[in-house]
């Protein structure tokens, strides 16, 4: 594994169940990690939705292999969330994961 190409920091989130001190229910974003990621691909596109002019970008960031991470979660890059929208582990040797992920939308 070439540790010198991991050279942006990105932190993995999931959503968690909790309460407000009201009793509301509230579901809010928590920092899982903050692992060194491999850029690795960068392709864009640009639409209008809702009267506006949007831009989406797909980037696909590679981490050290870990078995915990889903699309449900999401990535904090470039200090943006970006919406997983594949998990590809390397199932043969286990080095690393492959995040593509989507710049410019968000679950929210």
């Amino acid at each position: 594994m070439q540790r010198g190409k991991y050279n942006r920091r990105i932190v993995l989130q999931r959503r968690e169940a909790g309460r407000a001190p009201s009793g509301q229910p509230i579901n809010a974003w928590v920092d899982v990690a903050r692992p060194w990621a491999r850029v690795r691909g960068e392709n864009g596109k640009e639409f209008i939705a809702a009267d506006r002019e949007t831009a989406e970008s797909d980037v696909s960031l590679r981490i050290r292999y870990r078995t915990d991470v889903t699309a449900a979660w999401r990535v904090i890059y470039r200090g943006q969330p970006c919406d997983i929208k594949a998990v590809l582990p390397d199932e043969a040797r286990r080095q690393h994961v492959d995040l593509v992920v989507t710049i410019g939308a968000s679950k929210g």
